[in-house]
């Protein structure tokens, strides 16, 4: 794409907590895809989690510092967190694009699982046309391409398959996990787990 000097991945999610799955996602789209870099977007308010009470912003930006600190290539944005909400992924890239300029090609890295639900999404075909997507595997999860083209035309153009490791681990687990005093050492980063121990997150009661 003539213009083009950076390519910048953008991973959005709650990160309560953060886990060794996003990190081996943004790992393999960093040298799959050949970026520059890949943003960690910690969500402030998203939508589609209203039911499930979620941990204060402060906690979950602290956590995803800690998980990225001294990897290349991974950069914490506080793009989110740091506006009020509703938070919806087209507003958070249009506001990417303004920030880091047309010389910027994005990348939003997306689960099958998400993909699958895309043309439920806020303004699904603006977040196609402020970023490619790219596309890597959840454990049982797919996307019929056929359907979601009719709802999206174009969308296959924009679509960049990564394979990476099946690994099954989920946020959801972890704390139910910490709830019931399970161990879940190997599954996040030390520092990550040292901060959940350390400020009580994840246990029974705790909201």
């Amino acid at each position: 794409m003539a213009g083009v000097s950076r390519r910048v991945g953008v991973l959005g999610g709650t990160f309560d907590p953060i886990h060794h799955g996003h990190l081996v996602a943004a790992q393999e789209v960093l040298h799959a895809l050949a970026l520059d870099c890949v943003l960690f977007v910690p969500a402030g308010n998203p939508p589609h989690k209203p039911a499930r009470p979620i941990s204060a912003a402060h906690h979950r930006v602290a956590m995803v510092s800690l998980a990225i600190a001294g990897r290349p290539g991974f950069q914490l944005s506080r793009v989110d967190v740091e506006r009020p909400g509703p938070h919806f992924t087209f507003d958070t890239l249009t506001i990417l694009h303004e920030r880091w300029g047309t010389g910027t090609r994005f990348f939003f890295i997306v689960g099958t699982d998400s993909l699958a639900e895309l043309f439920t999404w806020h303004r699904p075909e603006g977040i196609v046309a402020l970023a490619d997507l790219a596309v890597v595997e959840r454990p049982g999860a797919g996307a019929n391409l056929e359907a979601l083209e009719a709802r999206l035309p174009g969308l296959g153009s924009h679509l960049h398959w990564v394979n990476m490791p099946l690994l099954q681990i989920s946020s959801t687990n972890l704390r139910s996990r910490v709830r019931l005093g399970r161990p879940i050492t190997f599954l996040v980063p030390q520092p990550v787990e040292d901060y959940i121990v350390e400020h009580g997150l994840y246990r029974a009661g705790e909201t």
